[in-house]
Formats: C-alpha cells, sequence, structure tokens
C-alpha cells in the first residue's frame, strides 16, 4: 500500500503518482497471469489524469493513495477543492479536458465524497 498525505504531499506530481501506482501494479500482475498489459496502462493514466486534476484544479494533492483491495486496484486522490468534477464541452483551440470522461471510462466505478476541507476522488479498477 502506498499513502501520502500532507504535509509534503504538495510536492508530489502526476509523475509520483503515476510511480506509486506503477509499484502496486507491478506487484498485483507479478502474482497474475493473462491480459495485464492494458490494466497496467490503464491504472497508470487513471492515476496521472487524478493527480493533475488535484494539482490543476483542486488546489494541489492533499493526500494519495493506491492499493489492492478486494481483487481491485484503489486509487485515491483527495485536494482542496469542494467541486466535484465534471464532463466539459471539448474545445479544439485548448489541450486537455479529457481528464474526468477517461476516469470514468476505464474505472469500474468512481466516486466522490466531498468534505469540509476538499474532497476525495476513489476510482476502482478490476484487477485482470
Amino acid at each position: 500500500m502506498a499513502t501520502h498525505t500532507a504535509p509534503g504531499i504538495q510536492e508530489m506530481g502526476c509523475h509520483d503518482a503515476r510511480a506509486e501506482v506503477r509499484a502496486v501494479v507491478e506487484t498485483a500482475c507479478r502474482r497474475r497471469s493473462g491480459q495485464t498489459r492494458r490494466f497496467r496502462e490503464d491504472a497508470l493514466l487513471v492515476a496521472g489524469e487524478l493527480a493533475s486534476n488535484a494539482i490543476l484544479h483542486g488546489g494541489g494533492l492533499t493526500r494519495f493513495d493506491a492499493r489492492i483491495e478486494d481483487g481491485a486496484l484503489l486509487v485515491q486522490v483527495s485536494d482542496h477543492s469542494r467541486t466535484a468534477p465534471h464532463l466539459v464541452r471539448h474545445n479544439p483551440g485548448q489541450p486537455g479536458g479529457f481528464g474526468w470522461m477517461i476516469t470514468q471510462r476505464l474505472a469500474s466505478h468512481v466516486s466522490v465524497d466531498i468534505q469540509p476541507g476538499g474532497k476525495t476522488i476513489t476510482a476502482v479498477l478490476a484487477l485482470p
């Protein structure tokens, strides 16, 4: 299990979040046969998107956790914002705007928990 909480979490970027998820996923996939490459790629993409959104739109990361539980990878990202993510209409003149949609499509379950000091997003990806 890889959990990071504030203080010090502010320095954690998308690259660090992906590295944490990579370590958890690699450990889980070592024990499994079958198609794990796609799962690895999906997990890294979801972790990167959630961390990126927390940094860019949520006032920074306050907590990051990646762990295997009940046959699934749980990625939890907390930030300072109390605003739930939402789908945005793509503007061809600007990059980005796909992170929340990507997360919802790749994860088997996504939840948003709004608390007084911000929010926590949990994405669940079923292990292959």
